[in-house]
């Protein structure tokens, strides 16, 4: 079996990459997670894939790294999800952000992810818990209370903005003001207010 495939990229869509590879052109499921980690349409990339074949599909699976596959892999070993729902949970979600809530095994936050229910929630934290490897942890953006500033992301998607880069924004920010005494020493409503501000100024 092969390992990744090699070629120019001739059509992104949502869930969808075709790949042109000395004029065979594959039709790939790609999570939407790794779309934007690929290069443009007319370019030449590289595509990490699995291939699912049973005697009534057969469907090809790809991945913008080896990293992002094995994510794929092991959202497979858990029980009730299969190669769709894998996709439909890593294209709402960046592998980091998943990584992160599964391995503070905190329920109530992957239960708020699409494509995740409450009993499939239980059966990720009791399959992968502690159990995700991350090569490298700086593409890992913790966030401590993710809920603390749900108001400031409900208010930066509801002006349009892509609710994946403003997670993500936000996780930078207030990271990166945790370490200044002034900022907390601020109020909540102080807080949420100063992020707001800066990630307008940076998401424009």
């Amino acid at each position: 079996m092969f390992n990744s495939l090699t070629g120019i990229i001739t059509g992104k869509f949502p869930k969808q990459v075709f790949l042109d590879t000395n004029g065979i052109e594959w039709d790939i499921c790609v999570p939407d997670s790794n779309l934007d980690l690929l290069p443009s349409v007319g370019s030449e990339a590289k595509i990490f894939t699995w291939m699912q074949h049973t005697d009534q599909v057969m469907n090809l699976y790809g991945f913008s790294s080896a990293d992002e596959r094995n994510l794929f892999l092991d959202l497979l070993k858990v029980d009730g999800v299969g190669p769709k729902g894998a996709v439909k949970i890593m294209s709402s979600v960046s592998s980091g952000r998943l990584m992160d809530v599964l391995d503070r095994g905190d329920l109530e936050l992957l239960e708020q992810i699409p494509g995740i229910g409450k009993k499939t929630a239980g059966k990720m934290i009791l399959a992968l818990k502690g159990k995700l490897k991350v090569p490298n942890e700086e593409s890992v953006i913790r966030l401590p209370k993710q809920s603390e500033y749900a108001d400031v992301i409900l208010s930066l998607t509801s002006m349009g903005y892509d609710k994946r880069q403003v997670e993500q924004k936000i996780a930078q920010l207030s990271e990166a003001f945790s370490h200044d005494a002034s900022f907390n020493g601020k109020s909540q409503k102080e807080k949420e207010e100063m992020l707001f501000r800066k990630a307008i100024v940076e998401l424009a």
